[in-house]
């Protein structure tokens, strides 16, 4: 990306760097281009610091990260979790295939996009813990770095818990790009993972938040922090309105209407609310598509409510498609008063109809879903929606605004505020 000056760009890294294409790292790792491409040009070199990039579920850290891959060198630093194992089944089987890819090293999994594992123990509430773990961090970040022959990196964070590791890099700026109340998540260490996020908050050179509620908290402690609302991949989320696409059997063969839901179902979703709703309607078809984190008992067990599990990214248009309705049912946590969800916008880009619950962010979008505040409330707003015909003018609105938010946008329009910063501060 050029400067917007018509110079050279203030992100070049230095003349003895190299682009991540080059055959020339000190290595000649699976990260090297193969000797039939063309050489490219060296570009600037992002440390990028976000969630398990291989997660059954793909986050705004994976849509950001490969929108600027376009653009930069993206070394997409795969962070521990925040919260401690649970010697669970699952748990056991994440550690040891992320253990595995540590050892294994950097790898390419796109044009322009390295993905590294980092190991931390995940004991944040202990002194000499973040004292290792802050070792261990650096001292892969750095081999990777003279490897890579980086110099001079933005180092952009989507989590709290690597403030430790701002300003050890030789980095040109650090970005703290939060999309959560990260304290108030499930099953962390609140007080630890709060004091990380505020110390990175304060070290940031920038600091972008996903929510309207998170911005006075961040800016009495960065003045330089910027609203950045999440986006939506609505190319492809759009493509639940081609015919031509096929509902998955397993939904199709559902009674209608079919009313659904796609995501994690961790503690913030209100299954009581599904299941009362699914109780009230016993004749409709409630879908929940995603890993169910929740204790077997908190589960509604109804003829009528059916839990697909996880299903690839890639499908998730094909299974919207089948859905009469889309539902949103937080629980109205903490965690969730700062939310801005997602899947709100990935909803309204297959022109799906959508009933939620009120939370700040959801309030935005009142003209395009209806928002209630009751159980009785969302029942009778479902009873409503699905009465109704489907118009291809509510469609058309519905997608029409959603296209106004594709994440290409919401990437370009941090990166303006990146370059001013750096413009301002040569």
């Amino acid at each position: 990306m050029s400067s917007t000056t018509g110079g050279p760009s203030p992100w070049r890294r230095t003349s003895g760097g190299v682009g991540l294409g080059s055959t020339a790292s000190r290595t000649g790792r699976v990260v090297a281009r193969s000797a039939s491409e063309p050489a490219r040009a060296a570009r600037p070199a992002i440390l990028y610091f976000g969630n398990d990039w291989f997660a059954d579920n793909r986050t705004s850290s994976h849509q950001i990260a490969r929108i600027l891959a376009r653009q930069f060198d993206v070394f997409y630093l795969e962070c521990p979790g925040l919260r401690a194992p649970k010697g669970t089944g699952r748990d056991l089987k994440k550690l040891w295939a992320k253990t595995a890819r540590f050892a294994r090293g950097a790898s390419r999994v796109d044009e322009g996009l390295v993905v590294r594992t980092l190991m931390q123990v995940p004991l944040h509430r202990f002194a000499l813990m973040r004292g290792l773990n802050r070792l261990l961090l650096l001292a892969t970040i750095r081999i990777l770095m003279w490897r890579q022959s980086i110099r001079r990196p933005i180092a952009w964070f989507m989590l709290p818990h690597l403030s430790a590791v701002v300003g050890r890099l030789g980095e040109r700026l650090s970005v703290y790009y939060c999309i959560d109340d990260y304290a108030a998540l499930p099953d962390v260490d609140e007080q630890a993972v709060s004091a990380m996020d505020e110390e990175l908050t304060r070290k940031a050179d920038l600091v972008f938040v996903a929510s309207d509620t998170l911005v006075e908290p961040k800016k009495r402690l960065n003045p330089r922090t910027h609203l950045s609302p999440h986006g939506v991949d609505f190319a492809h989320f759009a493509r639940a309105q081609q015919e031509s696409l096929s509902v998955p059997e397993e939904l199709a063969r559902l009674s209608r209407p079919v009313v659904g839901f796609f995501g994690l179902i961790e503690s913030w979703i209100d299954l009581d609310l599904v299941g009362y709703l699914a109780e009230q309607r016993p004749d409709w078809s409630f879908v929940l598509i995603g890993r169910v984190a929740v204790p077997a008992d908190h589960v509604p067990q109804l003829a009528n409510v059916h839990f697909f599990g996880p299903r690839p990214y890639s499908t998730l248009p094909a299974y919207g498609r089948g859905f009469d309705a889309a539902i949103i049912p937080y629980r109205l946590t903490r965690q969730v008063m700062h939310a801005n969800p997602i899947k709100l916008r990935e909803y309204l880009a297959m022109g799906k109809p959508v009933v939620s619950v009120r939370t700040p962010e959801i309030d935005k979008f009142g003209g395009l879903v209806d928002i209630v505040d009751t159980k009785e409330e969302f029942r009778d707003r479902l009873d409503a929606v699905l009465a109704r015909p489907a118009r291809q003018q509510d469609i058309d609105r519905r997608q029409q605004a959603a296209a106004v938010w594709n994440w290409d946008r919401r990437v370009e329009e941090a990166l303006t505020v990146v370059r001013e910063h750096i413009a301002s501060h040569r």
